[in-house]
C-alpha cells in the first residue's frame, strides 16, 4: 500500500523537510522506500533490462537515490538533534536499510550486468568519468561479497548488519557518556576562566535549577577549562571524567571496551570472507596507499622525523612549568594549563586575546567572500526546513556575468540571480543531544538524472563552537578562537569539493568515488588561509570595538604557528598506527590496551595515565568510516601542503595567496574533478608533478631534514 505524500520523508522533490520529520514518520517511509526499490532491484536484474548503463541507472538508481536520501535525513537528524524517540525509531529500522544495501552491493546478477557493460566494446567510448564509475562500481561489487556463495554469502550479509548496529550503539554511547556528565563549581573554583565561557556556565547552571557553574565535557567548555582553570584539582577531575568516556570507569551500559572488540573481530572475518589478510588490506583497496606496510612505513618514518621537535617541545614545557609555574611533575591535566601559559609568556598573546576579533558573522562573511574571489562564485542566503533555528542556510551561484566580469570581480549583493551550482547548511553550535566534532555530510550529489533533470549538490556544514551569548539584556555574536576559524575553512573545503564539482555521474561526482586518504585534500588545503594577513584582514572585527586584527598580533600568532607542532604530530601518528596494528594484527581484539600502550611507548614522548581509555571514543574509525583509515590526515596533508605551494608562489609573484587564477586552476584540477580520476592525476593536473613531502614538514617547522619524494607518487 502506498503511503499517503504527507509523511516528509516520502516527499522527492525540493529539499528534506527537517522540520516536519517525527520519529513516527521513520519506518512507515522506509518500509515504502524499500518496497519500491526491492521492485526496482527485480526490475533491474530481469531480462527486461539491458546491461546498459543508462538503463540501469533508469530503473535502479532512482530508487535507491530516494531511499539514501531519506535515510541520510534520518541519519543526520540523530546527529544534530538525537532524541530518545528517534533513536528508537532509527534502531528499529537500521537492519532493514543495512539489508538491503548490502543485498544490492552483492547481488551476483546485477555485478553480472555491469561486468558485461564493462566488457562491452562499446565501453571504450564513454566518457572518462563514466568509465571510471563503472570500473569503482564492478570493484565495489567485489568488495561488497558478490563473488561469494552458499553460507559465506549469508554469514558476510550477517556481518554487515552485525557491524552497522555496532558502530551505532559506539556512537551512541560516546553521546550519552558526553551528555551525560556535569560537574557544579562556584566562581572561586572557576579562577582564571575565561569570562565568556563563565557566563555560559551560569546560564547552563540556571537553566538546570542549580546554583553556582555547570561545566560539560563539550569541547566549548571542556578545552577553555583545560587551558585556563587555575585549579589543579579542579582541571585533574574534568580531565579524567573525559579520558574514561564510555569505559569501564563509567556505567556499565555504556562501557564501550566489548563493541571495540566486537567490531574488530567482525571486520577481520569479513576480511577474510573476502580473500584479504586483514581488515586494513581490505580497507586499502579503494584508496591511494598500496598495502598496510607501506602506510606503517610512511607513519614511522613521519613519526621519526618529528620526534626530535617534539623532545624539544616537551622539555621546554616542563622547564617552564618547573621554573615558572611551580610544577615540578607535570601531569596530564597540566599540559594543556602549563602550554596555554608558556604560549602566552613565549610569544605575548593568548588564544581568549585573539578570540575577540574572531566574530562568527565577521568570520562567515569574510570566509565566503574569500570563495567568491578564488572560485569565482557568489555564496547567497537561501530558505530550506532546517532542524534547529539556529542553523542557516545558502546557495553557491555561477554569477550571470562571470565571464566578461574576470574572476577576480567580486559581485555585488544585489546583482542578478546566477545558475545554482549548490546549496548548503550551516550548524555551527554545540548542543546537548548533538554529537562532538566538526564534519561535512552529503544532503544529495550532483546528478544528471535520466529523466533529463539535472540534480545540484547539496551539503551539511557541521560545527560545534560555542554559540553567542546573552550579556546585559543583548546577544553577543559568538566569539571563535583561531582552531575554531581553522575548523570552519576544513569543513568548507569538504563543501566545496561537494558542491563545486562539475562530474554529473552520481558515482564519481563530488567527493563519491574519491579515494579516502585524499579526501582531506580540500579540507586541509583551505586551512592555509587562515594563516594569511590578507586573508584574515577580511575575517576580524573586535567584538566591542570593531577595530580589525593588529598586525603584531597577528605576527606573534604567526610566530606561534608551530607550538608543539611536533608533539601534536606525534599524536596524530600514535592513533593512526594504533589503528593501522588494531586492523592488521590477529590477536589484536584481546589485548586492546596492551596494543595502544605499545604504541604509544614506540611513538610518543609524553605518558599517559594508565586510566586513559582513547579506544572507546575513537569515533573517527569504530563509529565514523576511517578503520584502517585514520593515515589518511597526515597521508593527504602531504598532498595539500604541497598544493598550497602554488599559492605562496602566487604570493611571491606579487599577486597575493587570494590569486584567482591559481584558484580558478586548483578549482578545475582538484574541485571540479571530483572521483572522475585519481587524486594523484588531479595533483599533477595542478603541480605539474608528483607530491613532495618536504611541504608538509616545512609547514609544520620539522624540515631539518633532506627528505625524498613522496610515495604518493
Amino acid at each position: 500500500m502506498t503511503l499517503p505524500a504527507t509523511n516528509p520523508l516520502l516527499e522527492n522533490a525540493g529539499l528534506p523537510r527537517f522540520d516536519a520529520i517525527r520519529p513516527e514518520h521513520i519506518a512507515p517511509a522506509l518500509d515504502e522506500l524499500l518496497r519500491a526499490a526491492n521492485a526496482a532491484l527485480a526490475l533491474a536484474t530481469s531480462d527486461a533490462t539491458p546491461a546498459d548503463y543508462d538503463a540501469l541507472s533508469a530503473v535502479l538508481d532512482v530508487a535507491i537515490d530516494r531511499v539514501s536520501r531519506a535515510w541520510g535525513a534520518v541519519g543526520h537528524l540523530t546527529a544534530v538533534a538525537d532524541s530518545p524517540a528517534l533513536r528508537a525509531a532509527y534502531n528499529e529500522t537500521m537492519p532493514g536499510v543495512v539489508e538491503f544495501f548490502t543485498r544490492v552491493g552483492a547481488d551476483q546478477r546485477l555485478f553480472a550486468k555491469y561486468q558485461a557493460v564493462l566488457a562491452d566494446p562499446r565501453a571504450a567510448a564513454l566518457s572518462a568519468p563514466r568509465q571510471r564509475a563503472l570500473s569503482n562500481a564492478v570493484r565495489d561489487f567485489k568488495l561488497g561479497g558478490a563473488e561469494l556463495q552458499g553460507e559465506l554469502r549469508l554469514r558476510h550479509a550477517e556481518l554487515q548488519d552485525l557491524q552497522a548496529e555496532l558502530g551505532q550503539k559506539f556512537s551512541e554511547h560516546v553521546l550519552d557518556a558526553t551528555d551525560g556528565y556535569a560537574c557544579f563549581t562556584t566562581e572561586d573554583e572557576l579562577d582564571g576562566v575565561p569570562d565568556d565561557v563563565k557566563l555560559a556556565a551560569r546560564a547552563a547552571a540556571l537553566a538546570d535549577g542549580h546554583a553556582g557553574y555547570k561545566l560539560t565535557l563539550h569541547m566549548p567548555c571542556y578545552v577553555p577549562v583545560m587551558q585556563h582553570a587555575r585549579n589543579r584539582a579542579l582541571r585533574e577531575k574534568l580531565f579524567t571524567a573525559y579520558v574514561t568516556r564510555a569505559s569501564e570507569f563509567g556505567p556499565a551500559a555504556l562501557d564501550n571496551t566489548s563493541v571495540v572488540r566486537e567490531l574488530l573481530l567482525l571486520r577481520r572475518e569479513e576480511s577474510g570472507l573476502l580473500g584479504y589478510g586483514n581488515a586494513a588490506e581490505q580497507s586499502l583497496v579503494p584508496k591511494m596507499a598500496a598495502s598496510p606496510p607501506e602506510v606503517i612505513e610512511f607513519l614511522q618514518d613521519l613519526a621519526r622525523r618529528a620526534r626530535p621537535g617534539a623532545q624539544r617541545d616537551l622539555e621546554a614545557l616542563r622547564s617552564f612549568a618547573r621554573d615558572e609555574l611551580s610544577m615540578p611533575e607535570l601531569q596530564a591535566w597540566d599540559r594543556p594549563f602549563a602550554a596555554e601559559r608558556l604560549k602566552e609568556a613565549r610569544y605575548a598573546f593568548s588564544d581568549q586575546e585573539v578570540k575577540q576579533y574572531f566574530t562568527a558573522p565577521k568570520v562567515l562573511d569574510g570566509l565566503f567572500r574569500i570563495i567568491e574571489t578564488l572560485f569565482d562564485v557568489r555564496i547567497r542566503p537561501d530558505t530550506a526546513p532546517v532542524w534547529h533555528d539556529s542553523v542557516r542556510f545558502f546557495r553557491i551561484e555561477q554569477p550571470a556575468a562571470a565571464a566578461g566580469a574576470g574572476a577576480s570581480a567580486l559581485p555585488s549583493a544585489d546583482a542578478a540571480p546566477g545558475r545554482l551550482i549548490g546549496q548548503f547548511y550551516l550548524d555551527l553550535y554545540a548542543r546537548p543531544g548533538k554529537r562532538s566534532g566538526a564534519w561535512m555530510d552529503t544532503v544529495r550529489d550532483r546528478w544528471a538524472r535520466p529523466d533529463g533533470a539535472l540534480q545540484t549538490p547539496v551539503a551539511h556544514l557541521v560545527c560545534n563552537f560555542a554559540p553567542p551569548l546573552l550579556e546585559a539584556g543583548r546577544e553577543r555574536p559568538a566569539l571563535l578562537t583561531h582552531d575554531d576559524v581553522t575548523t570552519l575553512f576544513h569543513e568548507f573545503g569538504h563543501g566545496l569539493q561537494l558542491m563545486l564539482t562539475r562530474i554529473d555521474d552520481i558515482g564519481v561526482s563530488g567527493i563519491s568515488g574519491v579515494e579516502w586518504d585524499a579526501v582531506e585534500l580540500p579540507s586541509q588545503f583551505m586551512e592555509n588561509f587562515c594563516w594569511e594577513w590578507e586573508v584574515l584582514e577580511r575575517l576580524t572585527a573586535h567584538v566591542d570595538t570593531g577595530a580589525p586584527l593588529p598586525r603584531a598580533l597577528f605576527d606573534r600568532m604567526v610566530a606561534a604557528r608551530n607550538f608543539h607542532s611536533g608533539l601534536q604530530t606525534l599524536r596524530h601518528v600514535e592513533f593512526a598506527l594504533i589503528d593501522m596494528r588494531l586492523h592488521t594484527e590477529p590477536d589484536a581484539a584481546d589485548r586492546l590496551q596492551a596494543l595502544a600502550d605499545e604504541v604509544r611507548l614506540e611513538v610518543a614522548v609524553v605518558e599517559a595515565p594508565a586510566f586513559n581509555r582513547p579506544l572507546n571514543v575513537f569515533s573517527h574509525i569504530f563509529a565514523g568510516g576511517y578503520a584502517a583509515g585514520y593515515y589518511s590526515y597526515q597521508w593527504a596533508e602531504v598532498l595539500s601542503a604541497d598544493a598550497w605551494g602554488a599559492f605562496e608562489d602566487a604570493a611571491k609573484r606579487g599577486g597575493g595567496v587570494l590569486d584567482a587564477s591559481v584558484g580558478r586552476r586548483f578549482r578545475e584540477c582538484v574541485l571540479e574533478t571530483g572521483g572522475s580520476r585519481s587524486t594523484l592525476d588531479n595533483f599533477k593536473a595542478f603541480r605539474g608533478r608528483a607530491p613532495r613531502l618536504d611541504a608538509l614538514l616545512r609547514h609544520r617547522g620539522l624540515d631539518g631534514v633532506q627528505t625524498p619524494t613522496a610515495r604518493a607518487d
